[in-house]
């Protein structure tokens, strides 16, 4: 049973098993990916309706630009065919795009800004996609930022803590995750918002994305909910502050 009251603020997606699922099936690659876009239309309504505030997607990864050619090009069409407005606006859903855009081609970034300006002012979810972005990509581009900041004496070394580098990463705008889902059955992270999972959850199901469902998401949020999430201190400390807010 979910409880309304612990719905995770922040559910960060690997969405894999697209190819492997299209194999199976005699198919192209290229025909599970776009399976996989259905997935998101229902998956970002089902988080909307539990009041998830920020759903994160991993779609593309700056490794994954040496996949073979026709692959790339099918990914990048089904950006320009399958980005549109329809699922934002019917959902009052804001898109926020992370990751390398200088790598994408020049129409792909054309709709992705497009589509952020246009939801701009949507407010019960943010989806944000990962595209051509990595974890090390990212804090290697805010190191340099930060650096370029000190060189140019708008920022001291020694004022340099865990919040300059959160304040420099492509997702300052949003909380860390507080649960990480991996479909497709693989365990690792893939390179994946590696210094915002700290403390997140991690579940795993070998469900490929395109088939991953509601009831699956339930599946992930009750694991979630089932988990004391501690950060650091002891059960016994999580419980008594627990206590203290009843009383209040």
């Amino acid at each position: 049973m979910i409880d309304p009251n612990r719905i995770p603020q922040h559910i960060a997606i690997i969405m894999d098993g697209n190819g492997r699922w299209a194999t199976e099936r005699g198919k192209p690659r290229s025909y599970g990916h776009a399976a996989g876009t259905d997935t998101i239309r229902s998956v970002t309504a089902d988080c909307v309706r539990l009041g998830v505030k920020y759903l994160t997607l991993y779609a593309f990864s700056t490794e994954n630009w040496n996949r073979p050619a026709e692959e790339v090009a099918a990914l990048m069409d089904l950006v320009l065919t399958q980005l549109t407005n329809e699922i934002f606006d019917k959902n009052n859903v804001r898109f926020r795009v992370i990751g390398d855009m200088s790598q994408m081609p020049e129409a792909v970034q054309k709709r992705l800004r497009d589509t952020e300006e246009h939801t701009a002012s949507y407010d019960r979810m943010t989806v944000v996609v990962a595209l051509s972005y990595s974890s090390r990509w990212e804090i290697t581009d805010a190191t340099r930022r930060i650096a370029e900041k000190v060189r140019n004496g708008e920022m001291k070394p020694e004022d340099i803590c865990e919040d300059t580098v959160s304040q420099h990463l492509n997702t300052w705008f949003m909380p860390d995750p507080d649960l990480l889902i991996r479909t497709g059955g693989e365990l690792r992270i893939s390179n994946y918002l590696l210094w915002q999972i700290a403390y997140a959850e991690l579940y795993f199901t070998p469900v490929y994305w395109p088939d991953f469902n509601n009831d699956n998401l339930l599946e992930a949020v009750e694991y979630y909910q089932s988990k004391q999430r501690r950060f650091g201190k002891t059960e016994e400390q999580i419980e008594a502050e627990e206590l203290l807010k009843a009383k209040k």
